[in-house]
């Protein structure tokens, strides 16, 4: 067995878990806007760097991040334009539309982004 951690296997937990807390928390909580995207994308993060911890028993590296966060972002990127898709079928969003579209969508790699930073990490090896 290989020590090497299987990035896709966070990244999806991830996506995943970005899928099923905005349904919950935007269905049943009725908590929106850019409040309840910053608490979702913190929360996924903080997983997503517990898990990390807990399964592999240190910090990532720093290619490990890079790799982790750009499968995590790629991800949402690709469910995230599916969403653009049917909101242009529908009516179109503006320039500021679209402008709060990627800021509710860059929420999610950047707070993963520092959920996984070193420091976060330091005393705990």
């Amino acid at each position: 067995m290989s020590d090497a951690p299987r990035l896709g296997h966070y990244a999806l937990g991830g996506i995943v878990a970005s899928i099923l807390l905005n349904f919950l928390l935007r269905t049943f909580v009725k908590l929106g806007g850019p409040f309840a995207t910053l608490l979702i994308s913190a929360l996924i993060a903080a997983g997503l760097a517990l898990a990390f911890r807990w399964r592999m028993r240190r910090a990532p590296y720093p290619g490990e991040r890079i790799g982790l966060i750009a499968l995590y972002g790629l991800g949402l990127g690709v469910l995230y334009l599916g969403l653009l898709a049917l909101m242009e079928s529908r009516d179109g969003p503006g320039s500021m539309g679209l402008l709060l579209f990627f800021l509710h969508y860059a929420c999610y790699p950047v707070t993963a982004w520092f959920a996984l930073s070193p420091r976060w990490f330091k005393g705990l090896d």
